[in-house]
């Protein structure tokens, strides 16, 4: 396998398949959110499909997508079309960036943190990657505060039968807090509860902003 890059062909089509109705129950409107006020040249970290690229202000200069997984990435390519700003679609990883330090105004991690190997390092090499006090964008599914789901969420992912058949998305991740220990300051957060599908049931989600150390 070339370097930069991860396969879950399966699971990528299928997410292809499905995302269309995520979108249309309220995750665009996410997106929106997400990714209004951005400016300049942004980073964005498992770009998927390339959902986001038609919700990003015509303030920003430019978008670099990594994506390490080949399907997901043909997809994203794809949406390039779409897009309402210039769109640079890169194979990479999370642990592994392929950009200069201190070269992008702005991060974006979405739907992503659950499932890179290591949020500490991914979350490193945002650090890395942003200029001084630059901004990191998140949208992420999160372990539930509250019982039963939170026991679920707990059993689903040490049973590793989720993590292997999504892709590698781990659903107990406490990742607010994972971006507070990598050293960003977390300016704004709000908690979602979301069905992304009839099929599974609402569960929390995070987005806000937080800002890189100077």
């Amino acid at each position: 396998m070339p370097d930069g890059e991860i396969r879950h062909t399966r699971f990528a089509k299928l997410y292809i398949r499905f995302s269309a109705g995520a979108e249309a129950r309220g995750e665009a409107e996410h997106r929106r959110e997400l990714l209004a006020g951005l400016a300049g040249t942004v980073v964005e970290l498992g770009a998927g499909n390339g959902l986001n690229f038609r919700h990003y202000p015509s303030s920003v200069r430019e978008v670099i997508a990594i994506e390490p997984e080949p399907t997901m990435r043909a997809a994203a390519e794809a949406a390039v079309a779409e897009a309402t700003v210039p769109v640079k679609v890169i194979r990479g990883v999370a642990d592994s960036i392929p950009l200069d330090s201190a070269s992008v105004d702005a991060a974006v991690a979405s739907l992503v943190l659950c499932s890179v190997p290591s949020q500490e390092r991914a979350l490193a090499e945002l650090g890395r990657v942003l200029r001084p006090r630059g901004e990191l964008r998140f949208y992420e599914h999160v372990l539930a505060s509250k019982q039963p789901k939170r026991l679920f969420l707990q059993a689903l992912d040490r049973s590793g039968l989720w993590p292997a058949i999504a892709g590698g998305c781990h659903p107990a991740r406490e990742t607010a807090a994972a971006i507070a220990h990598s050293g960003f300051s977390i300016t704004s957060s709000r908690e979602i509860m979301f069905r992304s599908s009839a099929l599974q049931p609402a569960i929390p989600y995070i987005l806000g902003t937080a800002t890189a150390p100077e």
